[in-house]
């Protein structure tokens, strides 16, 4: 009997038809289907300057269905990098499950490698587009041991099923918020077809007991709380539940005070760039989304639109502004609904000149300053890196840069609205 934990991928990011309407990084629930794919693969990618993060350009790409033979190719694949490479390389892992008891054989084995863990697709260049990674070529190529040029990709990004317990391992797990984890119940397949049904029933039951107990001793070892299988009973075999980022952090799956995206270019019309960041507020009890689209309004300026969600007991009135290092700050103007709601909706056009000054800085200071009934003033600063921002400006610019949706655009702001 092998213990299977899998469901095949769904597309999971929204894009936004507009630069307000809503939050473009929340992901859909998974529907399950019957896996398939490739067996699960190991190579190393190398990519562009800060590619993997400030500093990093080569990765450990992870992916494919978790099959019966993965666990000991992984092994050979890991002596091999632990060889060749002495810097310690991050994975990547993009899969949709497969078996359970590989995954956690494999995650034994990262707890023994500090490393750091994340979920995105690797697009090999040799292979071609997103569209043909998959291909019987592409996958002789990404089995030739070779290092190969390849690009990072969040977009529809997941890590499902057996994959998830997989990633549990690292020792060091940064999941962003564009990308999706994915849980549920195990299930005994029997490779014996003339088995009764009677027989069938009481060894899904022997194997179900068996994988609890596996995953229980497990995800203690990882140091995953035990909340965790608690959910993982509540989720059907053939349903799936995304791991939302209040649970990555109460599990401690992912438990940074803030996560955030690199600045990327999403396709269109209109073409425009997008960061995304989740921040714990003060008391940690609560989760902020920050989401930034900019949009190239013409050949001289853009329009960055920032979206906030609303604090419901917040009083007083607020100003925003960007800071790059002692350049002068980019001011925001408030478009959000006169009567409130869950969203607020910010926008500043800078020029050209000043967006280059942007490019120049490792990161930014995002501040708000709100004025209280008493008089006092209370300020909040986040800093946000601009990983990805030029190059993603360069491909927006390209494209002949066209212009936002009216509804992107510079409208009448809440305080002027009739």
């Amino acid at each position: 009997m092998i213990l299977r934990d899998a469901i095949a991928a769904a597309m999971l990011i929204l894009t936004p038809a507009s630069g307000t309407a809503a939050f473009s990084g929340s992901p859909q629930s998974p529907s399950p289907s019957t896996v398939r794919g490739p067996p699960m693969a190991f190579y190393v990618a190398k990519g562009a300057p800060d590619a993997c993060g400030r500093g990093c350009d080569t990765w450990i790409a992870v992916e494919g269905i978790i099959d019966d033979e993965a666990a000991s190719r992984f092994r050979k694949f890991l002596l091999q990098v632990d060889r060749d490479s002495p810097a310690t390389l991050p994975l990547y892992f993009s899969s949709p499950g497969g078996n359970l008891e590989q995954a956690l054989a494999m995650g034994r084995m990262l707890r023994q490698r500090p490393r750091v863990a994340r979920v995105a697709r690797t697009i090999v260049k040799e292979c071609g587009d997103a569209q043909s990674q998959s291909d019987d070529a592409c996958l002789k190529i990404k089995q030739s041991g070779r290092t190969l040029d390849a690009d990072l990709s969040t977009r529809n990004s997941f890590c499902y099923s057996a994959c998830a317990y997989l990633i549990f391992g690292a020792t060091t797990r940064q999941i962003e918020p564009a990308t999706a984890i994915a849980v549920h119940s195990s299930k005994t397949i029997e490779r014996h077809p003339h088995l009764s049904e009677r027989a069938l029933a009481q060894a899904e039951q022997r194997g179900a007991v068996r994988a609890d107990r596996l995953v229980a001793a497990y995800l203690a070892a990882m140091g995953i709380d035990r909340g965790l299988l608690d959910l993982v009973r509540t989720v059907n075999f053939e349903s799936m539940h995304l791991l939302t980022r209040p649970e990555l952090y109460r599990f401690g799956i992912d438990t940074r005070s803030f996560a955030e995206t690199g600045w990327t270019s999403q396709g269109g019309p209109p073409g425009f760039i997008r960061k995304i960041a989740i921040a714990r507020k003060d008391d940690d009890a609560s989760l902020q989304t920050i989401e930034w689209q900019l949009f190239c309004e013409n050949k001289s300026r853009a329009l960055l639109t920032l979206l906030w969600t609303s604090d419901p007991s917040a009083v007083g009135s607020s100003s925003l502004s960007l800071i790059a290092g002692s350049e002068q700050p980019v001011k925001f103007v408030n478009f959000s609904a006169p009567e409130g709601g869950s969203l607020e909706i910010w926008k500043a056009l800078i020029a050209y000149d000043a967006l280059k000054k942007l490019f120049a800085v490792p990161s930014l200071e995002l501040r708000k300053s709100t004025t209280l009934p008493d008089g006092k003033t209370d300020q909040k600063a986040i800093a946000i890196e601009t990983l990805g921002l030029e190059a993603a400006w360069r491909v927006l610019s390209a494209s002949g840069c066209p212009a936002p949706p009216v509804s992107a655009g510079m409208l009448t702001p809440a305080n002027e609205r009739r």
